[in-house]
């Protein structure tokens, strides 16, 4: 079975054709439990989020802030293991048609066998992988084996990337490009939105591939901000605390529901 790159593909176009930013979140598999984690990645994509990213849990997530962190520590002490993730994929996308990636250090693939973890994703309909630390020197076989399973990969640029580096990495990728912003804990929003929009620019200029930014979004105003010049919002710890915010698993569903109908009312301003 072929994965869903195409999907993922058509989904980012449609929001382009539609004059808007497609709206992207992120949720930690096997959090607060497997199943719990499942309900939450549908609350989102039913609540608007026209894809998702489902977090596989890392013992050292050394890209991801705190709040992630804990989620990644509830799952991990609840025995989450890669099948869960699997199913959690082939669960949303069932449930919902959209577009379902996995986000994962690459630890966890590189012992568990690439060909086994991209035929499994692909059979669970998943459309690829983003990789935060990969380096694109040592991609290529993971690269055929993506490619052969019809799976997107997703490579992640930084402000602090050269405009060498970019064109290097985005050669490599496909799907969409991941643009980091590194300045979101210490700089003010107005600075952060001026670096990343500067990311945004310079990374169009090495591809034709859509740009999502990942910024430490949490409300429509910053959706809005974000969405008037990246081709994708993607937000994960605000989704992420609502969850942990909740007084019981249904309330944090509810909250997921909320948080992704507001982001994408946010990112259709002036669409």
């Amino acid at each position: 079975m072929s994965g869903n790159i195409q999907l993922l593909s058509d989904t980012l176009a449609q929001a382009r054709n539609e004059n808007r930013a497609a709206l992207i979140a992120y949720l930690p598999a096997g959090f607060p439990t497997v199943d719990g984690g499942i309900a939450a990645v549908k609350a989102a994509l039913d609540g608007g989020a026209d894809i998702v990213e489902v977090g596989l849990p890392h013992s050292d997530p050394v890209l991801d802030g705190p709040v992630i962190q804990t989620a990644d520590d509830i799952a991990l002490r609840g025995g989450v293991k890669i099948a869960d993730v699997m199913r959690t994929v082939r669960e949303a996308y069932e449930a919902t048609g959209k577009p379902v990636l996995v986000m994962t250090y690459w630890n966890p693939i590189d012992r568990y066998g690439i060909e086994r973890f991209t035929t499994e994703l692909a059979e669970a309909g998943g459309a690829g992988c983003i990789l935060p630390d990969l380096p694109v020197e040592e991609a290529g076989t993971w690269r055929e084996h993506a490619e052969k399973h019809g799976l997107a990969t997703v490579f992640v640029v930084a402000p602090s990337s050269k405009d060498a580096r970019l064109a290097q990495i985005t050669a490599a990728g496909s799907g969409f490009v991941y643009a980091a912003s590194l300045m979101g804990v210490t700089g003010t929003r107005e600075s952060v939105g001026a670096q990343a929009q500067d990311l945004v620019r310079r990374t169009r200029a090495t591809t034709e591939l859509p740009v999502c930014v990942g910024l430490g979004v949490s409300n429509p105003e910053q959706a809005a901000e974000v969405a008037s010049f990246a081709d994708g919002v993607i937000v994960g710890s605000a989704f992420v605390k609502r969850l942990l915010d909740a007084p019981d698993d249904a309330e944090g569903l509810v909250a997921v529901r909320e948080l992704a109908a507001e982001l994408a009312k946010g990112v259709r301003r002036g669409a």
